[in-house]
């Protein structure tokens, strides 16, 4: 397996993916808005994906793969088919039989995870509603997560890569297409979510026969096998746990704050997701397996220079992007999503929540560089830990801020807590004498700032210059198109300036990729 194309095919997907989602956010802004259908669509869809990432995402992949790819390295394919398959029944039964009893339950489950609906006449019988429909798409993605580590497993990366896309198109097209004949645009959109896993499932049960593994029904049965995978399971369960908890309960807490602060928080935490999914993915992926690589070699300073580089190059991408929010977060979300159902008023109230979740951008960052840290030591209980705290930290300060500042205190409680928790994993690094900072990164970061500041002033003087085409309908794309290219020439120009970075660096950088 070519390690740096599995980076660069992953990355692409991932790319197209943030591209496609985006659009899918748009689409939903122009047929739903920002009130009493978005906010009951968006629970309805978090409903599902909180048990997807908490079960059947990365915590499975990390305990599935690298038993299967050691049944097919040590005993053959036919060994590491029948481990899949039977994973693949346990796996199936059990959604299978969770998916009916939540069906059954789901009026009290989605009261629990939004009682502040109850205050809107309707609204908790919406989010109810649509929730039914999406929740069947937790089994179809579940079993696209078992797939996809057999596609992993086997050094195939692009299928699986290409599911988020497959899922945004599918969405998109049923959307338009059920508008005009279902009860509100939250139901066509939820049926969107339905057809969107039967489609990504589908499209793996064609690339896992294309790939010579296609899976067979058996009869679920616990082999020592599947026991010593779920095993492994729950370290990583309880990981993704406490950050779904931590979701939950901001949405809980969002519901009681006012009618569209659900929505609110969603859209302007989809556009921080930009540079957040691509930069941090990147990073967080290239980074794990060299650091293992050189701990284990014994190659501690190697190991050092890596983490530094990464926090380096990190600081590099996100800075600019935290500050490009900060200034022209306004005119991105009016250009993006004020259209139809989302109004000048809907932009006002997500602008200052994006602006507050930009603060935070860096430190979402750093978070995934300095983590590796600790799993390539196989030590996965402090990381989680960690986010336990700061969780709790997010929590006290939703509380302390929903009052004076609403839904915008949600958002600026989540900056804080993601700086907190880098503070931690950095001190405890330290401490532990397996990370300190060096003398180039210090000396980058503050020029990185420089730069970013520079930026963040040239894009201040374009938009005020640009405001009149801002404010026009017709001309605002145009107008946003020309102050991304002003803030990416003026960062470019500001890079090699203040030497925050060096065209030859760039380059190997570059041929590096």
């Amino acid at each position: 397996m070519n390690f740096a194309k599995a980076i660069a095919t992953i990355g692409g997907w991932t790319v197209l993916s943030r591209i496609t989602g985006l659009m899918r956010e748009m689409l939903v802004a122009h047929f739903l808005g920002a009130g009493m259908v978005a906010d009951a669509f968006f629970v309805a869809f978090r409903f599902p994906n909180m048990f997807r990432a908490l079960f059947a995402e990365g915590a499975f992949n990390v305990a599935f793969v690298p038993l299967f790819a050691g049944k097919l390295e040590g005993d053959g394919q036919e060994a590491a088919r029948r481990f899949a398959e039977q994973c693949y029944a346990v796996l199936g039964l059990s959604l299978v039989a969770f998916i009916a009893l939540m069906e059954l339950v789901m009026p009290w489950a989605i009261y629990g995870l939004a009682a502040g609906f109850d205050d809107t006449p309707g609204k908790l019988a919406l989010a109810t509603e649509l929730s039914r429909i999406t929740f069947p798409y937790l089994l179809f993605i579940s079993l696209v997560s078992l797939q996809s580590g057999v596609l992993n497993g086997l050094g195939r990366f692009a299928a699986a890569a290409g599911t988020p896309v497959l899922l945004n198109l599918t969405s998109m097209a049923v959307l338009v297409a059920l508008v005009p004949y279902t009860e509100t645009p939250g139901h066509a959109m939820a049926w969107g979510v339905f057809a969107s896993g039967i489609a990504q499932f589908g499209w793996l049960v064609f690339s896992v026969r294309r790939a010579g593994m296609g899976l067979r029904i058996r009869r679920p049965r616990l082999s020592p096998e599947v026991r010593l995978m779920l095993k492994r399971v729950v370290p990583g369960a309880v990981g993704a746990g406490v950050y779904q908890v931590n979701l939950l309960i901001n949405t809980m807490i969002a519901s009681e704050v006012a009618n569209g602060a659900v929505s609110y928080l969603n859209y302007a935490d989809r556009i921080n997701q930009l540079p957040l999914g691509i930069v941090g993915i990147a990073i967080g992926t290239a980074l794990l397996p060299l650091l293992a690589r050189q701990l284990r070699a014994g190659e501690t300073a190697a190991a050092l220079e890596s983490q530094n580089r990464a926090m380096e190059y990190g600081l590099l991408m996100t800075l600019p992007a935290a500050f490009a929010f900060l200034t022209i977060a306004h005119p991105i979300i009016a250009v993006l999503f004020e259209r139809g159902s989302f109004t000048a008023a809907d932009t006002d109230a997500v602008t200052p929540a994006l602006m507050a979740f930009a603060l935070g951008l860096p430190a979402y960052v750093l978070i995934k560089v300095l983590t590796p840290g600790f799993f390539a030591r196989q030590d996965t209980k402090t990381p989680v830990q960690v986010a336990l705290f700061t969780m709790l930290v997010n929590i006290a300060l939703n509380l302390v801020l929903m009052g004076p500042l609403s839904h915008v205190g949600m958002a600026l409680s989540t900056a804080v807590a993601a700086w907190l928790n880098v503070g931690l994993l950095a001190w405890i690094l330290k401490r532990r004498a397996t990370f300190a900072v060096d003398a180039r990164l210090l000396d980058r970061a503050w020029r990185t700032l420089l730069a970013s500041l520079l930026m963040a002033a040239v894009l201040w003087i374009a938009g005020w210059l640009l405001l009149p085409l801002l404010q026009s309908h017709g001309w605002r794309i145009l107008a946003l198109a020309l102050l991304i290219a002003a803030g990416l020439l003026s960062y470019g120009a500001a890079v090699l300036l203040t030497g925050a970075a060096r065209l030859d660096e760039l380059k190997a950088l570059r041929r590096r990729r």
